[in-house]
């Protein structure tokens, strides 16, 4: 991916935003990171997600599907407090960045 140093923080925003949501697995991530532009290869996203869990933004567990096992995503309330300031700073920055203006 261009530019991976600085997109990669879009992309855990990302990652936390659907986590806070809905259970998400690495797969449906990478899929759903790809509507957005993103080339996100599971090579960069899992170790992401574990980087994620270790720092307790996210928790996991496994489960069964069919013969095989998948690992599946959630935010912790730690997780969710992190994305709630990283939103208000979005905010701010994009307002900056989109129109121009500093506060």
């Amino acid at each position: 991916m261009e530019h991976q140093d600085l997109l990669s923080g879009f992309i855990r925003l990302h990652v936390l935003f659907h986590a806070a949501k809905a259970d998400l697995h690495g797969l449906w991530m990478i899929e759903e990171l790809a509507h957005h532009g993103y080339k996100v290869s599971a090579g960069t996203l899992y170790p992401m997600l574990h980087s994620m869990e270790k720092k307790g933004y996210l928790i996991s567990r496994t489960e069964r599907v069919g013969r095989t096992h998948r690992r599946v995503y959630n935010a912790t309330p730690y997780g969710k407090e992190a994305l709630e300031i990283a939103r208000e700073k979005a905010k701010e920055l994009f307002r900056e960045v989109v129109d121009g203006s500093t506060p």
